[in-house]
């Protein structure tokens, strides 16, 4: 696999505790934590998207 990478998420800003987003080339999303960056979680867009919009409580567009 190519190596990734990886943003700090804006929402993390200046903060200890980050949220780091890269994505691959298949449009893979993969989600790490700062504080344990050997544990990755992987997604896509859509399921993603709808992951944010239901903690926002607004719903996903397709």
């Amino acid at each position: 696999m190519p190596e990734l990478t990886w943003q700090k998420s804006t929402y993390s800003a200046e903060a200890a505790n980050c949220v780091y987003v890269a994505s691959s080339v298949t449009g893979t999303i993969h989600l790490r934590e700062s504080d344990n960056p050997d544990v990755v979680l992987t997604t896509t867009v859509p399921l993603l998207r709808a992951l944010i919009c239901g903690l926002k409580g607004t719903e996903a567009s397709r």
